[in-house]
């Protein structure tokens, strides 16, 4: 027959009774907490820990120690968890400062061969050197640690924004005037644009893309076979013939697209579309130019080319 415990019983209010009561018939609370409450219904009923032990299929030591912590800390301490033992590693706002400072930086400036941080390097480093910098809580960062502070930061160090700088002090005033250009194009009336002299108006936008990867096929395409490829097949392997330039001028009235494929982008190149859009346009119009500041724009070469067709291009 099992012995009486020499503990004191468990007193228990009916608001206390009924919410043990609950929990110890909960199917979503996690099984620990399930557990402990029915060890406490069991041993307020009178149970011995033996009787309680078997009927619940539990350790004697976790019936012993849930009992010990509702007689002496109360019924929410024995149905938490204890908090774990070690020293306090919570990070502070000087360890994140640490932190971001690193993320602003290269990783190249600290004597690493990446030019941009991940998320494993990152952490990598502040393992390595947090003991030594006076960020111990930082000792053993992980991954998800790192990216907990970046994401807070709104941090991305792994990735690349472009932007333009602004190096042209006449930056503003060239804008203003290609801004007014879109829009008088914008606001044209049906019959065009035209000069005091009562010439037509053509714009045009041009622009280069160099460096195209001119490619070739080892193998003939394969066609799709129904039922076992849906798409076509091609070998991987390929030839590579160089680099072509797309020169390319887009009227911005009628979308019309006059374009030349080079393999180099020279200023003879950039002539030759010059003389393209010439031929194209009616010869007493003038024809007005957007496009960037290459050098092939200014070249002597370029400019002779102008100088033989005054006033026909702005």
């Amino acid at each position: 027959m099992p012995t009486k415990s020499k503990r004191a019983a468990l007193e228990l209010s009916g608001q206390e009774l009924e919410a043990l009561g609950q929990r110890a018939r909960s199917r979503s609370l996690p099984h620990r907490v399930v557990q402990r409450a029915r060890i406490l219904l069991e041993y307020h009923g009178g149970k011995s820990f033996t009787e309680i032990a078997a009927k619940l299929q539990a350790p004697r030591r976790i019936v012993y120690r849930c009992v010990d912590r509702a007689l002496g800390m109360g019924l929410e301490a024995a149905l938490r968890d204890r908090p774990h033992g070690g020293q306090n590693r919570a990070i502070t706002p000087e360890d994140k400062a640490w932190v971001i400072h690193l993320a602003c930086c290269k990783p190249k400036d600290l004597g690493y061969a990446a030019e941009l941080w991940t998320r494993r390097a990152l952490a990598a480093h502040l393992r390595q050197r947090a003991s030594v910098e006076g960020h111990r809580a930082l000792a053993k960062a992980s991954k998800a640690t790192v990216q907990r502070i970046l994401e807070e930061a709104r941090l991305q160090p792994q990735k690349v924004r472009y932007y333009l700088e602004r190096r042209d002090p006449e930056f503003e005033t060239k804008m203003n005037e290609v801004l007014l250009v879109y829009r008088e194009v914008a606001m044209a009336p049906l019959e065009g644009v035209q000069t005091a002299e009562g010439q037509l108006i053509y714009t045009v936008s041009v622009d280069e893309k160099p460096g195209i990867q001119a490619l070739a096929n080892t193998a003939i395409d394969l066609p799709p076979v129904p039922g076992q490829y849906a798409a076509q097949g091609r070998d991987h392997e390929y030839r590579r013939l160089g680099t072509a330039s797309l020169l390319a001028g887009l009227d911005l009235q009628d979308g019309h697209v006059t374009a030349r494929v080079e393999r180099r982008h020279r200023s003879e190149e950039f002539v030759q579309l010059l003389k393209d859009l010439d031929a194209h346009y009616p010869a007493q119009a003038v024809i007005w130019i957007i496009l960037d500041n290459h050098s092939a724009h200014i070249s002597k070469e370029t400019q002779r080319y102008l100088a033989s067709r005054p006033n026909r291009f702005k």
